[in-house]
């Protein structure tokens, strides 16, 4: 069971990593140091995908050996609107960004620059607004108003 608890924590420090390093790429690339760019968008693209794997591993734990179901929101008033507005808006961007990360990255490493550079316009602002609301969430789940 204490493994379990590791989870949040970890997971919450790899998207503030990926934040991290999606802001760090945009600042490299707005200054054309594109191989400190392409740096800091692979550890982005690798963190997120360690993330991935930690919270699927997280959430299979917890319901397949321990039973237990979500952790839930403890906050009341006006909380609760706002972290679950920013919970479904994190999850449904989440799920719907990934796809378009990986073909940025992708036209990227096959030195597709002109289409790479439109879709990550498009992309970069959600995968980031995904990275820092996952810490969010986290706070105010685990922080702001835990449930022990």
């Amino acid at each position: 069971m204490e493994l379990l608890k590791v989870f949040p924590h970890l997971n919450a420090a790899l998207n503030a990593t990926s934040c991290l390093l999606l802001v760090c790429g945009l600042y490299f690339i707005l200054r054309k140091r594109v191989s400190s760019h392409r740096l800091c968008m692979l550890g982005a693209s690798s963190v997120s995908a360690l993330f991935l794997v930690c919270y699927v591993t997280h959430h299979i734990i917890r319901t397949s050996i321990y039973g237990l179901g979500p952790t839930k929101f403890k906050g009341d008033g006006l909380s609760r609107p706002v972290y679950f507005t920013i919970l479904t808006s994190h999850t449904i961007l989440a799920a719907t960004a990934a796809p378009f990360i990986i073909a940025t990255l992708w036209r990227a490493l096959k030195g597709k620059f002109d289409s790479h550079k439109r879709l990550a316009r498009l992309v970069y602002p959600v995968w980031l607004y995904v990275s820092l609301t996952g810490v969010i969430v986290y706070l105010m789940l685990y922080h702001f108003f835990p449930s022990h």
